[in-house]
């Protein structure tokens, strides 16, 4: 089991990370482990992380907002965006700062209120001009050297839940979230 780091100081923005309120992902590669698998009837698979999903959740009860930016189109993402109550799911997306763009005006949000998660060449754009970086363990190394943390986790295997976890910690109310997971109460 990761043991997720306690002071990232060295590691992203200080300055940014309670600045947060607004969490982006890259779908394949981050929310997946990159795979596609068709079947033999041309149906698209993808496997997705529960505990990102719990992340996911979490985020959202603090009071946050989350989205998908991607750059394939995919049946299967927007049925796992419903079933997580995702806020914005942007699929087919060529030009992802401009898609981005538009999240944060409709927001009336900025730059540095947002968190990006991407693991390839694509995401290194919005990875330089969002407040929070982030790049899953096995992104591609310019990624990783574009964005303020790297997760220990890779993509698909809890790197989403990895960073909100972080971002819930800095901010104090990582364990106020989970109380009702710790055995005195139904989740």
């Amino acid at each position: 089991m990761a043991k997720y780091p306690t002071d990232l100081s060295s590691n992203f923005r200080l300055t940014n990370r309670n600045k947060v309120r607004l969490l982006l992902l890259d779908c394949d590669g981050v929310l997946t482990d990159g795979g596609v698998t068709w079947s033999e009837n041309g149906i698209e698979q993808k496997t997705f992380n529960i505990r990102d999903g719990l992340g996911i959740k979490l985020w959202q009860r603090a009071g946050f907002q989350v989205g998908i930016v991607t750059g394939r189109s995919s049946q299967v993402v927007k049925w796992r965006a419903s079933e997580l109550s995702i806020d914005f799911v942007r699929q087919g997306i060529g030009d992802k700062v401009a898609a981005v763009s538009e999240l944060i005006t409709s927001c009336d949000l900025n730059w540095d209120s947002v968190a990006y998660i991407g693991d390839d060449l694509p995401d290194i754009p919005v990875i330089r001009r969002v407040g929070f970086g982030v790049a899953v363990a096995d992104a591609c190394l310019e990624v990783q050297e574009a964005s303020d943390f790297t997760t220990q986790l890779p993509g698909g295997k809890g790197a989403v839940r990895e960073t909100i976890e972080v971002l819930l910690r800095s901010r104090g109310c990582w364990k106020d979230l989970i109380e009702q997971y710790q055995g005195n109460g139904i989740a």
